[in-house]
């Protein structure tokens, strides 16, 4: 057996793709089905395409809700606090900031939940993830 993709639907394919590419992904493949009426955009992190995030956008709208139901997708990333940092600074909100230097939660436009995790050892707890409270739900 062989892992292959997660899929999510997205209301706005633009605000999640520009989220999704803030995080680090990349579009590896993309494909439109006009007699269904959708579109897939496949991404992954560079350097490990095995490992996709399938965005399912259908063109006639759809409620899902609030989207707490699917749970979340993870990545392990190489440096929390710089990828918290860069997150911020691309205006995503930090929902469960990285306080003890290992673990983070951002949304996407969707309201999936994206956890971040420090590849390997946890860093040291520092500022100003340390003071900052939780934000919203993940």
């Amino acid at each position: 057996m062989k892992y292959l993709h997660t899929m999510v639907r997205v209301r706005d394919l633009e605000a999640s793709l520009r989220f999704y590419e803030a995080l680090g992904l990349r579009e590896v493949r993309r494909t439109e089905h006009q007699q269904g009426r959708f579109t897939l955009v496949f991404l992954a992190a560079p350097g490990d395409e095995s490992a996709q995030l399938e965005l399912t956008y259908n063109w006639d709208p759809e409620d899902y809700g609030s989207a707490r139901n699917f749970g979340h997708v993870a990545y392990a990333v190489d440096d929390i606090y710089a990828m918290c940092e860069r997150l911020q600074q691309a205006g995503i909100v930090i929902n469960r900031p990285p306080r003890d230097g290992r673990m983070a939660f951002v949304r996407s436009p969707d309201l999936i939940s994206i956890e971040l995790l420090q590849r390997g050892e946890a860093l040291p707890p520092c500022e100003p993830w340390v003071s900052m409270p939780n934000v919203g739900v993940w």
